[in-house]
């Protein structure tokens, strides 16, 4: 199975990255042979991926990654990097691949310390004699500090070394980095193409891949959790229900606390096995007695451990909530959709009844300010307003239309 054969509806991006794969295998084979390099190459040594979320920018990274490590013989008979099946391809795609660094946080944002390590792995040669890849999924957490100083790292490469950084826009990266990055820009796949890898990759029903791909708009990773988690259903059913019961200020505030407890339970899911394994694993490191008693000196790492676990928290809660609010906008733009006479598919088809009774009840410019609250709350959120603060003054918003 090629690389490729999970990045969902993005033929035009694949194509790009196919090209390049081919023209990296060819510099890596004329260097092991002495001979010169070709004289035109796709390859460069910084790629800058966005899309909306969805739109599966780590899922093409991660193959990308793959295919510049591809060992296949099948490669000197003509075929493509990226076969999907040898020790470079494999390793790579479940991340254990000696030379590839795959980034990602849990927290809020990505400091100083830890981009000033990636910067010194990006220097080193790589130890299977094709390329160091660093994929960092998360580039629009770096602080401002440190997207300076991977700055000139991406300035200054080492020779084997190829930065791969995934974002949900252009301008979420500071334009001195994305200047020196070739831009691939993805698109949210379509839903027939999730339905279809649903059923075929999952094992899905045909007619709950569909439903779920619907409901999330394209979005393949909830798609697939829509469809296999019952609490996922549940706690969208939930949000869906908020529109019918914001008809008095009493309505509203539960609402609103309903949602923020929601958000709260998944990320206490989420996090509570994690955070206990790695407190016995550090624990255990620091030689913990067998009584639980620390050692003097360790305060410190326990305490750093514990405001790692707390920060990871309050984002997966916060990405949990945001959910919410995607699934509400999803909402009322079915509605505005049945108010306006589209043809446009709805997404959520399947609660077609409340969308008729507020369809019935309300205008499109009602349903507009309605939109535009939810939004609001969103962008109150990424100002760190506190949650319920944010949430109840959304359902209030709500309620008046």
């Amino acid at each position: 199975m090629p690389v490729w054969d999970d990045l969902v509806g993005q033929d035009r991006v694949q194509a790009q990255l196919a090209a390049a794969a081919r023209d990296a295998d060819a510099l890596v084979t004329a260097d092991a042979q002495g001979t010169p390099p070709p004289d035109a190459s796709k390859m460069t040594h910084a790629w800058l991926f966005t899309g909306p979320p969805g739109s599966g920018r780590e899922t093409a990274a991660r193959a990308f990654a793959a295919a510049l490590q591809c060992v296949s013989p099948d490669r000197a008979l003509g075929a493509e990097p990226g076969c999907g099946f040898c020790d470079g391809c494999h390793t790579t795609l479940v991340g254990t691949h000696a030379d590839v660094e795959i980034i990602r946080t849990d927290l809020l944002s990505i400091g100083v310390k830890e981009t000033r390590e990636l910067v010194r792995r990006a220097q080193l040669s790589p130890a299977g004699g094709r390329w160091q890849v660093i994929v960092l999924e998360d580039a629009d957490r770096l602080t401002e500090g440190a997207g300076n100083v991977l700055l000139k790292a991406v300035e200054e490469p080492a020779p084997r070394t190829v930065w791969l950084l995934c974002a949900p826009s252009i301008e979420d990266v500071l334009p001195t980095i994305r200047s020196r990055c070739r831009h691939l820009t993805l698109r949210t796949p379509p839903v027939a193409a999730v339905a279809d890898v649903l059923v075929r990759r999952d094992g899905i029903e045909p007619e709950a891949a569909a439903v779920a791909a619907r409901a999330t708009q394209g979005h393949i990773d909830r798609a697939r959790r829509l469809a296999t988690d019952e609490r996922a259903r549940a706690r969208r059913a939930t949000v869906l229900k908020v529109p019918l019961r914001v008809e008095d200020v009493g309505g509203c505030l539960k609402a609103a606390q309903e949602l923020i407890d929601a958000a709260a339970e998944d990320a206490k899911q989420a996090s509570e096995e994690l955070d206990v394994k790695e407190t016995e694993d550090l624990k255990a490191a620091l030689g913990a007695s067998q009584g639980g008693r620390m050692p003097r000196g360790t305060a410190g790492a326990m305490k750093e451990l514990e405001d790692k676990q707390k920060r990871r928290k309050t984002r997966t809660q916060r990405d949990s909530l945001d959910l919410a609010l995607s699934d509400l906008t999803g909402f009322y733009r079915d509605v505005l959709a049945l108010q306006l006479g589209t043809r446009t598919a709805l997404a959520n088809e399947d609660v077609r009844d409340a969308l008729d009774r507020i369809a019935r009840e309300s205008t499109p410019e009602r349903t507009l300010r309605r939109i535009e609250a939810v939004l609001a709350c969103r962008e109150a959120l990424d100002r760190n307003v506190a949650p319920l603060l944010a949430v109840e003054a959304m359902t209030m918003a709500l309620r008046a239309g």
